[in-house]
């Protein structure tokens, strides 16, 4: 399976800038990261709370066999629709600290548009430690997910 979604890791920096294109309005892909019921779908996970505003918060959870097996959760920071959510995240019940992440949507087109995802880490090994997962396999499988549920909805 083509690696749409790009992961860039440079040496020596304590941050991970992720892009993809879409497929998709601007006010779609927006939408999949602004709707819980969307975001449910794409992501695979429960959505528990999203105030979707400056100073909200959010919080979503995982589980497997009745099991919760990930939460995350984290603040909004700024929330600008159709063009940038800055906002923390923070993995519950991990040794990761709590990171930054800056989501921008940009227009490329009526039908196309681009997701770029900086996230920032407390340190290069933090960094480090998400990479040696299978982070990069798995955010392209949900963005995957993610343009075919919007597809569904065009």
């Amino acid at each position: 399976m083509e690696q749409l979604t790009k992961v860039n890791a440079e040496d020596g920096k304590q941050e991970i800038v992720i892009t993809r294109e879409f497929d998709l309005s601007v006010e779609l892909l927006f939408k999949a990261y602004e709707d819980p019921d969307l975001f449910e779908q794409w992501m695979g996970t429960k959505v528990l709370k999203m105030e979707n505003r400056r100073h909200g918060s959010y919080a979503f959870e995982t589980s497997h066999n009745g099991n919760v097996v990930f939460r995350a959760n984290g603040t909004i920071h700024e929330f600008v629709r159709n063009r940038k959510i800055t906002r923390t995240f923070e993995m519950e019940q991990t040794t990761f600290p709590v990171q930054i992440e800056y989501l921008e949507f940009e227009r490329i087109t009526q039908q196309k548009s681009k997701l770029t995802i900086h996230i920032v880490f407390k340190s290069i090994g933090f960094r480090n430690q998400l990479l040696q997962m299978p982070f990069a396999q798995g955010i392209n499988i949900a963005h995957n997910r993610l343009q075919e549920v919007a597809d569904r909805l065009k």
